[in-house]
């Protein structure tokens, strides 16, 4: 009799278990900002919470069906604008990943070829595993062995950050831990997230364009796409440049940043409004990608236990009506920058969030927008949302472990 009652009750403590963490996976414990299309709605509940949490300046933009629905800028200092030009940080990425297929486009470059083949100046240190399976598909997708987790280091205004080369040999890492650039896991296995794979991408891209990177994306993609603010140049030098805070409020200094690809691009909103709307289909078949080209971008690469996680240099956020993905990236670094673009191919929908003096705030928009567009949390916040059920699994617990107890010793006491 006991031996039952004891397995009843870890019976139960595994069926509360399993439905709240499903409960957080699949949004049952969340209502959105606002009824579906009701973009008046949204816009209204997100800017509350934009204005509740700023510490910074903030810049936020909907899109419905590509146009401009809605637009709120914030400031606790002198004011911003769609102009105004925030640092992407790792947002960076994505546009790096669209001067990748760029050359891809133009036949210059094979995605599934190793890239030790194309690189000229530089090799991936020999390692246990094969380094033929290193390609641009995987470096884009974070798939290709690398296991440095590179997080790079800022540095001051007054310091010269390294080469890019120098960065391949010895990469500064936000940790300050010693780091290496190589192949750790055999290449296609696993999903990595890798800020030394986009470094090496940034000099497959000098490589094979013969050209420096920033002069290559400027001429590639941002011309293109009249991107006129997006810049690689120091921001303490840029005009119309977002101020930098930190969470408490307090001004905080410009960086340099080392690696251009990873995290060293800045731009306004008007600039990733641009972007963002090149993604749609339909309005991406002007140079500098095919629509095609743009589509495969968010065909999954990798899943982590059984969802897609990862494109070719895009986030994978949460499944659409349709079987499709909404994608994009998020940005963050030091000290408190935060971006995000993330893009609805099923609505034309899309929000861009671009903050400072917050370490979380753009992307805790661009969560509730995916919520409010899909109805499931995104990917990546499906780790916060069982935390914030963990006070209510743990009461759970402790009200069946207590009426176990009871039971248990009712029945002694019959017995």
């Amino acid at each position: 009799m006991a031996l039952k009652a004891a397995l009843a009750a870890v019976a139960a403590l595994l069926v509360w278990s399993c439905l709240l963490v499903a409960g957080a996976m699949f949004g049952w414990w969340r209502q959105p900002l606002a009824a579906p299309d009701d973009v008046n709605g949204f816009m209204a509940a997100a800017v509350d919470l934009l204005v509740q949490a700023n510490r910074g300046q903030a810049a936020l933009v909907v899109l419905e069906e590509g146009a401009v629905a809605g637009e709120h800028y914030a400031s606790v200092a002198e004011p911003v604008d769609r102009t105004t030009v925030f640092p992407l940080a790792s947002l960076s990425k994505w546009m790096t990943a669209w001067g990748v297929m760029a050359l891809v486009d133009a036949g210059s470059l094979e995605l599934d070829r190793p890239v030790a083949g194309y690189l000229r100046r530089w090799q991936l240190p020999e390692s246990s595993f094969d380094n033929a399976g290193v390609t641009a598909r995987r470096l884009l997708s974070h798939t290709a062995g690398l296991s440095d987790g590179l997080g790079f280091a800022d540095h001051r205004s007054d310091e010269s950050p390294p080469t890019l080369l120098e960065s391949l040999e010895e990469p500064g890492a936000s940790s300050g831990k010693p780091v290496r650039i190589a192949v750790g896991v055999e290449p296609g296995s696993e999903w990595h997230y890798s800020g030394g794979g986009y470094l090496l991408l940034e000099l497959l891209v000098e490589d094979v364009s013969g050209e420096p990177f920033a002069d290559y994306m400027q001429r590639t993609v941002f011309g293109p796409l009249r991107m006129t603010g997006a810049t690689y140049g120091f921001l303490g030098e840029v005009d119309r440049a977002a101020r930098l805070f930190l969470p408490s409020g307090r001004p905080a200094p410009y960086y340099r940043y080392a690696s251009k690809a990873a995290t060293g691009l800045s731009a306004s909103a008007e600039d990733l409004i641009r972007f963002a709307r090149a993604q749609l289909p339909g309005r991406a078949s002007a140079p500098p990608l095919r629509q095609a080209t743009v589509d495969a971008m968010r065909v999954p690469q990798m899943t982590v236990l059984g969802q897609p996680i990862w494109g070719l240099g895009t986030i994978l956020y949460a499944p659409t009506g349709s079987g499709d993905q909404v994608f994009g990236h998020d940005g963050g670094n030091e000290p408190a920058i935060n971006a995000t673009v993330r893009v609805n191919p099923d609505s034309g929908d899309a929000i861009i969030a671009l903050t400072t003096g917050s370490v979380r705030l753009a992307s805790t928009l661009g969560f509730h927008w995916v919520f409010w567009q899909t109805g499931l949390p995104d990917l990546f916040s499906v780790g916060s949302e069982i935390r914030r059920v963990m006070p209510v699994m743990a009461g759970g617990w402790a009200a069946i472990l207590a009426v176990a107890v009871i039971v248990a010793l009712r029945r002694r006491g019959r017995g």
